[in-house]
């Protein structure tokens, strides 16, 4: 196969996963609500992305590290916000530091 549509390919499917993480991440910021959030699918993710940053070291391939590195960054954030605002007592908590 071409290099060109292999390199397309990957690059695309590198943008399509670090994207991938955006909708959520606004829609815990906007709402200032993460109870929904599943704290097990981010901790197996952060798992698997971290594997996959292992992986691509070893093996020398940077789209690898650095695509997986800002999806792991992604999902370490919406784990901080779950912690934030996970709970109601941090959404009230936060209500009372914006009134």
């Amino acid at each position: 196969m071409d290099k060109g549509v292999v390199d397309i390919l990957g690059a695309t499917a590198a943008a399509c996963s670090m994207v991938s993480f955006t909708p959520q991440l606004v829609k815990i910021w906007r709402d200032k609500d993460a109870r929904s959030v599943s704290l097990r699918m981010y901790a197996v993710s952060i798992v698997g992305f971290s594997l996959w940053i292992s992986y691509g070291l070893l093996i020398g391939r940077w789209p690898v590290v650095g695509c997986n590195a800002v999806c792991l960054g992604m999902c370490i954030v919406i784990l901080l916000l779950k912690w934030r605002y996970g709970t109601t007592a941090g959404r009230a908590a936060e209500s009372a530091t914006s009134s």
